[in-house]
């Protein structure tokens, strides 16, 4: 009989053989895309709420990833682990759900139409993504959206626009998650524990990032092959500059005056505090110097 952690473990699995079974074609367009954006001197840029900002977390920056992926990571949509209180999860769900909000979000950077915006979104119904992904497309960026699209077929969106981010999307990558997220039953027990929605997009994130890599290497190792290698210019070592020697004039002989008697009475001044101190007088330490 197996335990609770090896059933996690295979539903897991599961998951990441249905992706490489049913996206690889997917992710290499996603990837192509990707590569372009980066390619332009432009940015890819990652945006998600709640447990879907931990993809966006994970790829940039840190160790294996690469410059060109830009997190967007709003505050009060990321951070909600204080449960009640400020910041807490009823503030979070409001937000998440409002509408408007995203476009507000829009309104703080700068973009581009060689810019791609990667979505991360389990269902794809709530207003907040759903506004982003309509004002990146307004603004003439390719949104790819990636969630579990299958498993969301058929719910109902909670945006006026009727549509959810699948819909909206150029392009979109299943992350083949069950739609409840948790995947192992507990005995007496009603709901399931063991959610397996992070593990589907942190593995997709690293199957599109190595696959934009991989892109990048090729084109830069085709066209750095037939382009001429550009000879390389000798410059003749110029000699160190030398500071010019700085002219005494009375004025700068009063200061030099000045600053030395005035550097010598704070010294006398201090070392009498300091005879205050050792013998006890800390009462008549005076007020001002």
């Amino acid at each position: 009989m197996s335990t609770l952690a090896q059933q996690w473990l295979a539903n897991t699995r599961a998951v990441m053989d249905r992706i490489e079974q049913t996206q690889m074609d997917s992710i290499r367009r996603a990837a192509e895309v990707m590569a372009d954006s980066i390619q332009a001197g432009r940015w890819v840029h990652t945006f998600g709420c709640g447990h879907a900002t931990i993809p966006i977390e994970e790829m940039y920056p840190r160790i294996g990833g690469f410059v060109g992926f830009h997190p967007m990571c709003e505050l009060p949509l990321t951070f909600f682990t204080r449960i009640v209180g400020e910041g807490g999860v009823h503030q979070f769900v409001f937000l998440e759900r409002i509408e408007g909000y995203g476009v507000q979000i829009m309104k703080g950077y700068n973009f581009d139409p060689r810019d791609t915006f990667w979505l991360f979104s389990h269902s794809g119904i709530n207003n907040v993504n759903i506004d982003v992904a309509l004002e990146a497309k307004r603004r003439g960026l390719k949104v790819i959206a990636y969630g579990s699209a299958a498993a969301a077929k058929g719910k109902h969106t909670r945006h006026s626009s009727g549509k959810t981010i699948f819909d909206l999307a150029d392009l979109v990558v299943d992350t083949c998650a069950p739609i409840g997220d948790a995947s192992v039953p507990l005995k007496h027990h009603q709901d399931k524990v063991g959610p397996v929605s992070t593990m589907a997009f942190i593995t997709c994130v690293w199957m599109t990032v190595c696959t934009v890599a991989e892109i990048l290497a090729d084109r830069a190792s085709s066209s750095t092959s037939t382009l001429p290698q550009r000879p390389r210019r000798h410059h003749r070592q110029r000699p160190p500059r030398r500071r010019p020697r700085r002219i005494q004039t009375p004025h700068r002989r009063r200061l030099a005056a000045l600053s030395r008697r005035t550097l010598g009475v704070t010294h006398q001044v201090l070392c009498s505090r300091v005879e205050h101190i050792r013998g006890g007088c800390l009462r008549r330490w005076p007020h001002r110097l």
